[in-house]
């Protein structure tokens, strides 16, 4: 015990005399790595968990401060705009240090992307490597390249996957929806509904909940156009209103308000462009408008 707390001591006393100076702002995190991960690993003495555990904590607190300072809404998987320049870096070492630290991975899958695409592509593909058995590490390499378009390796990532002991057969199914349909809405929905059932981490499940929400508006939107289209053709103009195509709204089991007005999933209504004759999000609502 003596030897253990020495040793966590001294790891931390001696990144701390080599960190470099902070900027004027006391929230900015230096972007400059100032040790390796093989430099912590001799002066962890044998206790790598504890080092890993030192960047992994770094790296939280180096994504929060970005995000505290920013000015704007972002989202888990698209904080690009934060520049974390090293992040990837940061969980690169942690992984080094504790090459099973899956929490780890998981957040580069998620927050990398955005940031360097292939770094997180290399940090999974590591992750593979180090834990042959990690049927989820999988998953999140084809996530990651169907993120990018490339269809036929994340069909390529998602196959290996089903390969693995213990993988669940959404994986092969995964991996042929890929190959069949890559890109479509249909995919993005299967995607996202497999993270919301199977992932234990409460931020990745919010995000795959609110990317299912803007999927279904997206749908109901889609819908939508296609009743409008329809009176016009009836009508020989645009609906100025939606009651005037409240019952088919109600046909089509839309949720309305009490002037007939269609809600999205969260209960903002639909806003009725008379003059281009479409159906767009209400400006309170809070479904994602960016993608």
């Amino acid at each position: 015990l003596v030897v253990c707390l020495g040793a966590g001591a001294g790891l931390t006393r001696w990144l701390e005399l080599r960190r470099p100076p902070q900027t004027t702002d006391a929230a900015q995190v230096s972007e400059d790595l100032y040790v390796s991960a093989s430099a912590a690993r001799r002066l962890a003495l044998g206790f790598d968990g504890l080092a890993a555990d030192w960047y992994w904590l770094r790296a939280l607190q180096y994504v929060g401060r970005k995000t505290t300072a920013h000015k704007g809404v972002l989202q888990l998987d698209d904080l690009g705009p934060l520049q974390l320049n090293a992040l990837a870096p940061l969980l690169e070492r942690a992984t080094t240090l504790d090459p099973q630290f899956i929490a780890a991975y998981e957040y580069g899958a998620l927050v990398l992307p955005a940031v360097d695409a292939e770094a997180a592509v290399r940090l999974i593909e590591k992750g593979i490597r180090e834990n042959p058995r990690a049927w989820r590490l999988h998953s999140y390499l084809g996530y990651i390249r169907w993120q990018q378009g490339r269809f036929a390796e994340a069909a390529a990532a998602y196959g290996a996957g089903a390969r693995v002991e213990g993988a669940p057969p959404w994986m092969s199914a995964m991996a042929a929806q890929m190959s069949t349909k890559g890109g479509s809405r249909e995919t993005s929905r299967a995607i996202y509904e497999v993270m919301f059932r199977t992932t234990d981490d409460e931020q990745m499940k919010a995000l795959a909940f609110r990317r299912l929400v803007q999927l279904q508006s997206l749908d109901e939107r889609d819908a939508l156009r296609r009743l409008l289209s329809q009176q016009r053709e009836r009508a020989g103009r645009c609906p100025a209103d939606w009651r005037e195509i409240n019952a088919q709204l109600r046909a089509a089991r839309f949720k309305l308000d009490a002037s007939g007005t269609p809600l999205d999933p969260t209960g903002v209504p639909y806003k009725l462009t008379g003059e281009r004759c479409d159906a767009e999000l209400g400006e309170r609502s809070e479904i994602l408008r960016n993608h």
